[in-house]
């Protein structure tokens, strides 16, 4: 361990972030005011939703051009959501750079010029945009807002522009953690097409909460017979047929474990299956359920020796299902009742 190196780490202030940025392009202090008092800015900055992602965006920029980190990190939202986020510069974009929503809120406009303007399709979009996060607010606060940022909206403009180039660009790789479950496998998919299709650079997987320590373990410490505990399983009910006794309780029990079994199965086969689609320079790395949870140092240490170990123990893992699979279909051709 190096003692030299150094982690700083920060809570994201969403206001604080935008507030930032207003006060960097506008100079009056009057000018500022008005924007930071309107109701559109502070639901542009409280409801919308990418104004999260916009300011976490904008403070990853800012600590970029410093220069003063080897690498910074940052937490997005859960796979379902994290595309909208990488999305938000282009969004507000659109929005903030439209020539119809300059155009729709200048004051200098009549109410019978802005009727005939909503008909456009640009300006539907702007509208029903903006509506988001107004709610029923007045097109009086927009007017105001537009008009107060007019002479700095060019220059925030272009910084999304230059947020967006650097998502785009070498110096940012991006990192998926996702679980074994069949809907968030299903959830990479798709966003491994939408990051191919952007031209975002995903760099790594990592499948997180694969199985259990002691599945894990099974495989790493028992070579000559690896998920034993599964293939144990996978006897229960021939043994307990054979013996007299509460055979609904029995029933319970031995469903409760074949279910257990059924569901490792599962998440090894998809998992198995999920690293052979990968296409070529995306890695993949798996991690197990911690059962007390990442608490120290120790168990800190534990994920990273499962993280770093890539995906080498999915072959035997995927080996060893087969045969308990073969096996449990064997014992289950002859059931215990189960109610």
């Amino acid at each position: 361990l190096d003692r030299q190196l150094r982690l700083s780490a920060m809570m994201l202030d969403v206001t604080g972030a935008w507030d930032a940025i207003v006060e960097r392009f506008i100079a009056d202090p009057a000018t500022r005011r008005r924007i930071f008092d309107n109701p559109f800015y502070r639901s542009l900055t409280a409801e919308f939703a990418g104004s999260e992602a916009f300011a976490a965006l904008q403070r990853l920029y800012d600590l970029h051009q410093t220069g003063a980190f080897e690498l910074e990190v940052v937490d997005t939202p859960p796979a379902s959501h994290s595309f909208e986020f990488l999305q938000t510069p282009a969004r507000l974009i659109r929005l903030l750079d439209s020539r119809s929503a300059r155009w729709l809120f200048t004051p200098s406009l009549s109410a019978g010029r802005i009727a005939m303007k909503v008909a456009s399709k640009a300006a539907r979009f702007v509208v029903r945009e903006l509506e988001r996060f107004v709610g029923g607010s007045v097109l009086s606060t927009i007017t105001d807002f537009f008009a107060a940022a007019s002479d700095s909206m060019d220059a925030i403009v272009d910084r999304l522009h230059k947020t967006e180039a650097l998502l785009h660009s070498p110096a940012v790789r991006f990192v998926m953690v996702t679980t074994a479950e069949p809907d968030r496998i299903r959830q990479a998919r798709e966003l491994l097409g939408q990051m191919n299709s952007e031209g975002l650079k995903l760099a790594a997987i990592v499948v997180n909460r694969f199985l259990d320590e002691r599945t894990w373990s099974a495989v790493a410490d028992s070579a000559e017979r690896p998920l034993s505990h599964l293939a144990e399983i996978s006897e229960l009910r021939s043994s307990l047929a054979r013996h007299d006794g509460d055979a609904d309780g029995f029933g319970r029990l031995v469903h409760h474990f074949e279910q257990y079994r059924d569901r490792t199965l599962g998440e090894i086969e998809r998992v198995a299956a999920f690293a052979r689609e990968l296409p070529p320079g995306v890695k993949l790395a798996i991690a197990p359920e911690i059962e007390a949870g990442v608490r120290d140092l120790a168990a800190l240490s534990r994920i990273s020796r499962y993280v770093t170990s890539g995906t080498a123990i999915l072959k035997p893992l995927e080996a060893a299902a087969r045969v308990v699979a073969a096996a449990g279909t064997l014992h289950d051709a002859n059931p215990l009742h189960v109610p």
